[in-house]
């Protein structure tokens, strides 16, 4: 592999498969170098036992690059080594520039919360509709709130014409529709908008292709997961169908489902003594939806408490639907709001990610791109993991 030295990074130059690969990938453990990305990189003692497997010389090198800089590999299917010394040295923006698609319930709370906390990381929010009408709303409604005297420190929010959509550092997609009225719900909603979200999250994917968009593109409709994959999927076709991987690159989109079922085991997790470790050693992993998976804790993991957990937080939903409200307050603000900000300051958070050809919600954080935490995870919780992965890999 050819090797760049710059501005404080080492990367690695090479070609991956680009269905099963991410475009850049940041370089945590050795191993990362050694093979093509598997499920098993969020496992460090699958890592380790990887890492014994390469060659000495090589291993140290990459540990001494790591505790100097920061560590990349660049997949050549996705760039020349020049596009990529342009990527990796572009200047970055200290306030950023979101766009955000549709003002339905979801997407008017998410703003709203953006607009509260976003002062310090966000320039301006821009807002897109089909409705003009309820983009005039939401733009005198929210820019008439106001700390006084001090009229410049929550970010500006701007109407958009459709062809500035993707003129931004970071696409909020919002759109949705076949949410099943309150008292028609099925075990998983989510699922229910699969095909109907899937055909207008590949109409701007398409569009972001076409913009040349080089930005963050955050999914926040149900199904989270598969909307992601179904967005790049859809990027990187030409107009006969063939793949030609000139669209978005898998780590520029990300999934904004999981913030709130970390947030909900919290929840229930306050309530009940027996779930207490969550607050302190707890994870999350996997899709927003039935496949979740909630660990109470990965040093003393119980299976059975988690799995209890798991599924209090995964029908939290229907709690909601019962009492005869839609659920999507707490949605908006844990799984979109507050891990959006968390991304665009560069800190831990969750959200889904590519990892080996499907999106995989765990704890990341992003710079260049996104770097997902691996732990020593106990083998009947790597299991729940692996049957996660497989649920999400098999929906087309």
């Amino acid at each position: 592999m050819e090797v760049l030295k710059m501005d404080g990074k080492t990367v690695y130059l090479g070609k991956r498969h680009p269905l099963r690969n991410k475009g850049l990938c940041s370089i945590t453990h050795p191993a990362m170098l050694a093979e093509e990305e598997s499920l098993g990189w969020l496992d460090g003692k699958y890592l380790e036992k990887q890492e014994k497997t390469m060659a000495p010389d090589f291993v140290k090198e990459v540990r001494e690059a790591m505790e100097t800089g920061e560590v990349y590999f660049a997949n050549l299917a996705y760039g020349t080594k020049e596009a990529w010394t342009q990527r990796l040295k572009a200047e970055k923006k200290e306030k950023k520039r979101l766009h955000l698609l549709a003002l339905g319930d979801v997407g008017s709370t998410v703003l709203t919360a953006l607009k509260l906390m976003g002062g310090d990381c966000l320039e301006t929010i821009g807002i897109y509709d089909v409705n003009p009408a309820v983009c005039d709303r939401w733009e005198r409604e929210l820019n008439q709130a106001a700390f006084p005297w001090e009229y410049d420190c929550l970010p500006q929010v701007e109407i958009l014409r459709e062809e500035d959509l993707f003129v931004c550092d970071i696409f909020v997609f919002c759109a949705s529709k076949g949410i099943p009225p309150v008292g028609q719900e099925q075990v998983d909603v989510r699922m229910a908008q699969y095909e109907a979200n899937r055909s207008i999250v590949s109409i701007f994917a398409k569009k972001a292709r076409e913009a040349g968009f080089q930005g963050i593109f955050a999914v926040v409709s149900d199904p989270v997961d598969p909307l992601c994959r179904a967005a790049f999927l859809a990027s990187n076709q030409e107009e006969n169908g063939e793949m030609d991987w000139k669209g978005l690159r898998p780590e520029q989109i990300q999934g904004y489902g999981l913030g709130v079922m970390n947030a909900r085991a919290a929840y229930y997790a306050k309530k009940e003594l027996r779930f207490a470790s969550f607050l302190t050693e707890g994870r999350a992993f996997g899709p927003h939806g039935e496949d979740l998976v909630i660990a109470n804790s990965i040093e003393h993991y119980d299976d059975s408490l988690s799995r209890e957990l798991t599924k209090m937080a995964v029908e939290a939903n229907l709690r909601m639907r019962e009492l005869g409200f839609k659920p999507y307050v707490a949605p908006a603000i844990s799984s979109a709001a507050i891990s959006l900000l968390l991304t665009l300051r560069g800190e831990w958070h969750y959200s889904s990610n590519f990892l080996a050809g499907v999106y995989m919600g765990c704890k990341n954080k992003t710079g260049d791109t996104a770097e997902m935490e691996y732990l020593p995870l106990p083998e009947a919780l790597f299991a729940r993991i692996q049957k996660a992965y497989d649920g999400l890999e098999a929906i087309r």
